[in-house]
């Protein structure tokens, strides 16, 4: 297929830049083979039913962005991209930088340092710098690495205790830059069941569930399934080929744990309703392993790039998914799901009727019940 086929024109005024307030007020696209419906995410309860299985993917965005000063004195900003062993990690640079280089990385909020190393509030001024240095995290550009998507650098950070626990302090938010707008608080980039921390962007999809709507959902009989793919740079990385099959998808650590399994066995065995939440939740079921139709436990490296035509491992009665940009994976694989002139034409729809879009936008919920889908 041709990348040009997934291609749409959107007004910049439709990307939404902030979520909105609650979770649950945003606004759904209920779209199936035949007709589309414009209600709210807080109608989704009345499209569900007892003994639906909901499929959520509950990876937790770490603050993978940091900004550093290189040793001449420059400014850097550095995305974590992937650990590779104990304050060593794969890393996108913007900014000029080589082997060897040294970058310092400090808190600009020399309170929160203060805490992380325990001080008193009777410490002194000198008690303060102290500990600011020791809030110090520094990092050493070990190696450059040429992927087929640009360069890479690994970066050893040397500090005090766990790196992780620093990056709390020095790190921000990886919200997408189609975000122009400031994030007041960080956890509207997460999920409400975010878990497992290890995410450089949020399971976009999940943003709508309230704790509210989960216990309804609950209560209603409707079971509830956690899985976790730890986003990378795999599911943003832009398709640059012409040709859709030659684009080579980057690999992203998912878990399906045994408990997960069961209940999406006991599904199928009953012949219930599947409902992934998010293209994430997708492509960690088709990466999992499959025998005899049923999935077994599994975790591993997920390099799966599902565009049309494909079968699906998993029977997926229905996807809740937000709107994405053009030309992505991520569109290609809803699109493979419910079908690539569905697709195009709802966003069409979708822009016509001011619907909000990216990871801060509205949602479509696609429902299916063509077989020939699946394997």
């Amino acid at each position: 297929m041709k990348l040009s086929d997934f291609d749409y024109q959107l007004p910049k005024e439709m990307i939404a830049q902030h979520p909105v307030e609650p979770r649950d007020s945003s606004r759904l696209m209920v779209l199936d083979e035949k007709s589309i419906e414009h209600m709210k995410f807080s109608d989704l309860p009345g499209l569900l039913r007892q003994g639906d299985l909901l499929i959520m993917n509950n990876s937790r965005v770490i603050p993978a962005r940091i900004y550093g000063t290189k040793d001449t004195g420059g400014k850097i900003e550095v995305l974590l991209v992937r650990r590779l062993e104990d304050k060593y990690y794969e890393c996108l640079v913007r900014g000029k930088i080589k082997p060897g280089s040294d970058i310092q990385f400090r808190s600009a909020v020399t309170s929160t340092v203060k805490d992380m190393v325990n001080c008193t509030v009777n410490n002194t001024a000198n008690d303060t710098a102290e500990d600011t240095v020791k809030g110090t995290v520094k990092g050493t550009v070990i190696e450059r690495i040429d992927t087929h998507t640009g360069y890479r650098y690994n970066i050893r950070f040397q500090c005090n205790g766990a790196f992780e626990f620093h990056l709390q302090n020095i790190g921000a938010m990886p919200v997408p830059p189609y975000i122009k707008e400031q994030l007041d608080d960080n956890e509207r980039y997460q999920t409400i069941y975010s878990r497992h921390e290890g995410s450089i962007a949020a399971p976009t999809a999940g943003l709508h569930f309230t704790s509210g709507m989960l216990s309804r959902l609950e209560e209603m009989g409707v079971r509830l399934v956690f899985i976790t793919l730890h986003v990378g740079v795999g599911t943003f990385m832009p398709v640059r080929c012409e040709e859709v099959e030659e684009h080579i998808m980057e690999s992203e650590y998912y878990i399906i744990d045994q408990a997960a399994a069961d209940a999406i066995n006991g599904t199928i065995l009953r012949e219930g309703r599947i409902i992934v939440i998010g293209t994430t939740s997708v492509r960690s079921l088709e990466s999992a392993s499959w025998a005899d139709g049923r999935i077994l436990q599994s975790e591993g490296w997920s390099n799966s790039f599902i565009y049309p035509p494909y079968k699906f491992k998993t029977p997926i009665a229905g996807l809740i998914t937000n709107f994405h940009l053009p030309k992505s994976t991520l569109l290609m694989l809803v699109s493979a799901y419910a079908g690539k002139d569905t697709i195009m034409n709802a966003y069409m729809e979708a822009i016509d009727t001011g619907y909000r879009f990216y990871s801060f936008g509205d949602a479509m919920f696609l429902l299916s019940n063509n077989e020939d889908k699946h394997v």
